[in-house]
């Protein structure tokens, strides 16, 4: 039989471990302009040519994730697919994520040096819709001189149920976007 003073130690544990941090997942903040924000997320001047040259050094792939204050989809990315385990586990140990707002205003800087809005910038890549995912090369060389629409490796356009989700970060890891489609990557691995 659970009595009152079992609730309450129970209670107090639990505040401790909580506070402590231990035995705890860390998921998905509330931030003030409505997103869903992993604290793995990185923090950026918004010169998305110095943060793919930082991942770059720390050995990582680069990646913009386009949200939406209220995108169902979006919200889903954060509760159901960064919440396992796996998934944020792989993705926070082999990518830099850099999370932007479709039609937010602050000044991002691109690879050529060009300084944009966020929705203008969004604009510029043909992002429009959330959630979208975009994958960059493992460097920055010759990038400036490329076409936007050229340069990233891949995209998630829309949500992933998890695996394939995870799927994706790793077609980019391995780089098998150089050989293959998605498509026939998902195949491979289903086998």
């Amino acid at each position: 039989m659970t009595t009152r003073r079992d609730v309450i130690l129970g209670a107090g544990a639990t505040l401790l471990t909580a506070a402590s941090g231990v035995a705890r997942a860390e998921g998905p903040i509330l931030s003030d302009d409505g997103l869903y924000r992993e604290p793995w997320f990185i923090e950026s001047f918004l010169e998305i040519g110095d943060d793919l040259d930082q991942a770059a050094k720390r050995g990582k792939r680069f990646a913009l994730m386009w949200e939406l204050k209220g995108c169902p989809y979006c919200r889903e990315t954060h509760l159901v697919n960064f919440a396992r385990a796996d998934i944020a586990d792989f993705v926070r140990s082999n990518f830099d994520i850099l999370q932007l707002n479709i039609i937010g205003s602050r000044k991002v800087t691109d690879f050529d040096g060009g300084e944009l809005g966020e929705k203008q910038f969004a604009g510029r890549y043909g992002v429009h819709f959330t959630p979208t995912i975009q994958f960059f090369p493992p460097s920055a060389a010759g990038l400036k001189d490329k076409e936007p629409g050229k340069r990233e490796v891949a995209r998630i356009a829309g949500y992933l149920r998890p695996d394939d989700f995870l799927a994706m970060f790793r077609y980019v890891r391995e780089e098998a976007y150089e050989t293959r489609t998605f498509r026939d990557f998902l195949k491979s691995a289903r086998g």
